[in-house]
């Protein structure tokens, strides 16, 4: 089975190529924008004549979410315009795509997980543009698999969980907001269930939910943080969303119910402090 996956430089792309990568049967090619642009159709059509692959995993995004308001004709160039390409080109080449998309599709003012098929309405650029990757890539390959997900965090790049900590070692108090309401997930976890659903024996096309079990708020998170990570010298505080405005508005309810795929792939999943435990021993141990 030959694999591509794109976006390779990112928290998930790591992930992936670190479980993929000399399994048995597996053969794996990584690209980032360095040597794969995803917004070049040319580029892409070479690539994929040069090489045949029966997925490719699409971690690349746009994910500079206020950023995004300022460069939404970049934001759409890179969450939808490429995706479109990469599904079309692909699709030709008979490769079937996996691209991960986000829980910011919906409005966020639900109260309960919200369900694959459930009326959408995004309130940010990135959210919209991401909405906008997953129609035109389900329309050029229907036979591609879209995986939503939130509060993705891991030992590599910049995420949440590294910068709180880096906050909690530095300052004497922090406040976070406790209205926004979500769970953590481990790109180690959905780079599981994403190995799960290549190298099975079946692959159902589709929209999909994955994040780890439960439910927190990010004030809750940044306390379990500092706990497993031994951080005592800071004091941490609640507050409200609207003592922090942002230029993109946040989903104050982001829970995704994800029933379809445990159905359909039989994948288990963790409570969120389980992986959060294992990536902050990976960030302490320097991994």
């Amino acid at each position: 089975m030959n694999i591509l996956i794109t976006g390779a430089n990112g928290q998930l792309g790591k992930e992936l190529t670190a479980l993929l990568n000399g399994r048995n049967g597996v053969t794996l090619v990584t690209t980032d924008v360095d040597t794969l642009d995803l917004t070049r159709e040319d580029d892409v059509n070479r690539f994929f004549d040069s090489n045949r692959f029966d997925y490719a995993i699409n971690c690349a995004a746009y994910t500079a979410v206020d950023r995004a308001e300022e460069q939404p004709e970049l934001c759409r160039l890179i969450n939808a315009d490429a995706i479109e390409i990469l599904g079309r080109v692909a699709h030709a080449h008979g490769c079937r795509v996996v691209h991960i998309s986000t829980d910011y599709v919906f409005n966020g003012k639900g109260h309960l997980p919200y369900r694959e098929d459930d009326p959408t309405g995004p309130a940010s650029t990135y959210g919209a543009t991401k909405l906008e990757g997953e129609q035109r890539l389900l329309a050029a390959a229907p036979d591609s698999v879209v995986i939503r997900t939130a509060w993705l965090y891991s030992p590599h790049g910049k995420n949440f969980v590294k910068t709180t900590m880096e906050l909690g070692r530095s300052r004497d108090k922090l406040k976070v907001v406790c209205d926004q309401v979500g769970t953590p997930t481990s790109a180690t976890s959905l780079a599981r269930a994403i190995t799960t659903i290549v190298t099975g024996d079946k692959c159902e096309s589709g929209v999909y939910h994955y994040t780890d079990e439960g439910v927190t708020s990010w004030y809750d998170f940044t306390i379990a943080i500092h706990r497993l990570a031994g951080i005592t010298g800071c004091e941490v505080s609640p507050c409200l969303s609207s003592e922090y405005p942002t230029a993109a508005v946040r989903p104050f309810y982001s829970v995704l119910d994800k029933s379809k795929i445990k159905a359909v792939y039989g994948i288990n999943i963790p409570h969120w402090l389980t992986p959060l435990e294992e990536v902050i021993a990976r960030l302490k141990g320097g991994s």
